[in-house]
């Protein structure tokens, strides 16, 4: 029966030895409350690190192997240095901060925490494989596991795999000064649907893959290698029904009650956070302090609790964040306070789920201010505890949860007397306009909860892809190597296109220029083969580079050909559809920074490969638009390249050339190799049995795959 095969970086279980007695418990992580319902209810596999286990003696690892089987849980065992390296120091010392915006704390000579980073993440990749059978979903968890979607997607090709951030996906601009960048989006890419908390960090990964991987994604979903990669945003829920339970249990109501009554009829302010400096502790504090300063009123109806749960407690970072806490909250008690009161109480450990629903139940105002935040479920426990619909939620903007919880106080935490007026407004809120916000809320919260998520998204993850392709591994495709070599002794017909086929893209067409190592590949083949080069390019252009080799020329798709050393045109054309067309592609060109305007004899190629990707998709719509409405538009074609639009002359295409060229070969065997939409013409005009050969990934009607330029010019060498 097919499963669900869940990976996350910890298991919903934590292992610790008492006395010599093994216990397994159940951890209290949000991420593992959040699956726990999909691991329990279905039929599932979850592969995680089940924490340090150096510690136990043969038995008792043999004991927990045993437990942690019935359990339904693969483990995968890190040692002391891995965690060291790949969990404390690049997934919380660099990703973790570069996601939330904080440059600054980012560690940048982290080059040797990213290799056990990725020896990490293949490890995880591992575990999945050993366990995968056909048919198995795989959903992977946060950026601890970046690197796995790719990794399995190349041995397991026909898997279905999702991924689901948990933290913010940053935006382009900051994801750039990352180094490993490439890595982290094209490990992403190895799964069929990537999942985030709101549409922003969906936009920011479609963005990302444009502008960093030069990738054409449209609204939610890109092309990449073979396939169609989904994304989009799944906002993560709360069993609200459970925080409900607890909060109207009768423990919960006296605990509150006497919290109130210790508060004295002031109003409790609350804010619950892990003491992390995402959260916004210190500016949460600073804004407290400009309430007391500003509206003295405060200064006698004010009671607030920060509850600040202790993480990362051996991190120099977090203790230092917890310095500045425990300062700011002495300053303001010492500048406010009075002998039998202070106006900030900080409890400074964790808490009972009990004790939490009654600090909710208790709370007059509830601030959540963090930083950024790629979801905030606090904000949302504290509204599905709300069931008297009372009590106000302040809560900021940059954190997820703001897109859902409109009916919230929403500010920006880095002003403070916009946050200080919050929470005099949310201490002054009538309690009709209270209770009309809140049942908003809370129907939503409920609406939206983690059974609902996690459904959601799984549903997704089986629907069917929305443009299928076959799917090979590269070990099961033909292979190039053995075709060619079975050839190798006759004269071939060589079609060899150029840009991506023979040199790599570049970002002006003017510096792809030949190396010395490819003219004495050429001539080489040359002298045993017939060599035709057939590319887009002016035949100026491919004349200066290449025209002292012996070899067939043909430029702009064919429409000029040199055999012998005089360019011959294919056939006389139309042209008259030129001046209106150049006229319109100089003008946009000019208003677009970074193109260029390529004029050839028939042709003409608008080049956007250095624009912004989100102009770069505006101006393409225009042009489009604009090309249809000319007088002209039935006289001539719209070719879509790699990163350039070329319009060129009705029925001028590579297809036409190789056609001839096959016909005058036969019965020769022809190999045939190039990378793009113009080059599966080629492909589609030769008869059946030619070795035709896709440079790179993507949809193709060619026989083989050549990983990139180096690995077709290699297997070119051996027919040399």
């Amino acid at each position: 029966m097919p499963r669900t095969i869940l990976v996350s970086n910890r298991l919903p279980v934590s292992v610790q030895v008492e006395r010599g007695v093994l216990d397994v418990r159940a951890s209290s992580g949000g991420l593992a409350s959040a699956l726990r319902g999909v691991h329990a209810d279905g039929e599932s596999l979850w592969v995680g690190w089940p924490g340090d286990v150096s510690r136990l003696d043969d038995r008792q690892r043999a004991a927990l192997a045993q437990r942690l089987t019935a359990m339904r849980i693969a483990p995968v065992y890190l040692t002391a240095p891995e965690i060291s390296r790949y969990y404390d120091g690049f997934s919380n010392g660099v990703l973790w901060p570069l996601c939330h915006y904080l440059l600054d704390t980012v560690r940048v000579d982290a080059g040797r925490d990213f290799a056990t980073y990725e020896e990490v993440n293949r490890r995880f990749a591992d575990a999945v494989c050993a366990e995968w059978r056909p048919g198995d979903r795989i959903w992977v968890h946060d950026y601890q596991l970046f690197l796995v979607p790719g990794l399995l997607r190349r041995r397991l090709p026909d898997a279905r795999i999702g991924f689901f951030l948990h933290i913010p996906f940053p935006s382009s601009e900051i994801l750039r000064t990352l180094p490993w960048r490439d890595a982290i989006l094209r490990g992403l890419l190895g799964a069929d649907l990537v999942g985030f908390h709101t549409d922003t960090y969906a936009f920011h990964f479609g963005y990302a893959t444009a502008q960093l991987l030069g990738l054409e994604p449209c609204t939610d979903a890109v092309r990449y290698e073979d396939r169609v990669v989904r994304f989009g945003s799944w906002p993560i829920g709360i069993d609200a029904e459970h925080y409900e339970a607890l909060a109207r249990a009768p423990e919960a109501e006296a605990t509150a009650a006497r919290i109130r009554q210790e508060a004295a009829g002031r109003t409790v302010v609350l804010g619950v956070d892990r003491l992390d400096y995402t959260k916004g502790v210190p500016r949460r504090l600073l804004a407290i302090e400009r309430l007391l300063e500003r509206w003295p009123p405060a200064r006698t109806r004010l009671h607030f609790t920060q509850l600040a749960v202790p993480t990362r407690e051996r991190v120099d970072a977090y203790a230092r964040h917890r310095s500045e806490v425990q300062e700011l909250v002495g300053r303001i008690d010492g500048q406010y306070g009075t002998a039998t009161r202070a106006p900030v109480h900080l409890m400074h450990r964790s808490v009972s789920p009990r004790e939490l629903a009654a600090l909710y139940r208790a709370a007059d105002v509830m601030l959540v201010t963090p930083l950024r935040d790629g979801m905030n479920l606090v904000a949302k426990e504290y509204v599905a505890s709300r069931w008297d619909d009372r009590g106000v939620l302040v809560l900021s903007e940059l954190a997820g949860a703001a897109d859902e919880l409109a009916e919230a106080i929403l500010v920006n935490p880095y002003d403070l007397d916009g946050v200080a007026a919050a929470i005099q407004r949310a201490m002054q809120m009538p309690a009709e306009e209270q209770e009309a916000r809140m049942r908003l809320l809370r129907a939503r919260v409920r609406r939206g909860d983690v059974r609902s998520w996690a459904q959601r998204f799984l549903e997704d993850l089986a629907a069917p892809d929305p443009d299928p392709a076959p799917r090979t591994s590269a070990a099961a495709r033909p292979s190039l190597a053995a075709a060619l070599a079975d050839v190798a002794a006759q004269r071939l017909l060589l079609l060899l296109d150029y840009d991506g086929t023979l040199v790599p893209i570049v970002a002006q067409p003017a510096l792809g220029l030949p190396d010395a190592r490819l003219k004495v590949l050429l001539r080489a083949l040359a002298e045993r083969h017939e060599v035709h080069l057939v590319t887009g390019r002016s035949r100026g252009s491919i004349e200066a580079m290449l025209g002292e080799l012996p070899i067939a020329l043909h430029a702009e798709h064919g429409l000029w050909s040199r055999e012998g050393g005089v360019w011959v045109p294919e056939a006389a054309v139309d042209l008259s559809w030129r001046p209106a067309v150049e006229a319109l592609l100089g003008q946009i060109s000019r208003r677009t920074q970074a193109s260029m305007l390529e004029i050839k004899d028939a042709c003409l190629t608008w080049h956007y490969r250095g624009v912004e990707p989100q102009l770069a998709r505006a101006r393409l719509s225009e042009l489009r638009h604009r090309l249809m409405r000319l007088p002209e538009h039935d006289r001539f074609e719209v070719l879509a390249g790699r990163k350039a639009i070329e319009i060129r002359p009705l029925g001028a295409h590579k297809g036409t050339l190789a056609s001839k060229l096959a016909t005058r070969f036969a019965p020769g065997a022809i190999v045939a190799a190039g990378d793009d939409t113009t080059d599966e013409q080629i492909f589609a005009a030769l008869p059946p049995e030619a070795l035709t050969i896709r440079v790179g990934e993507g949809r193709t009607a060619a026989r083989f795959h050549a990983e990139d330029v180096l690995g077709l010019r290699t297997e070119l060498e051996r027919l040399a």
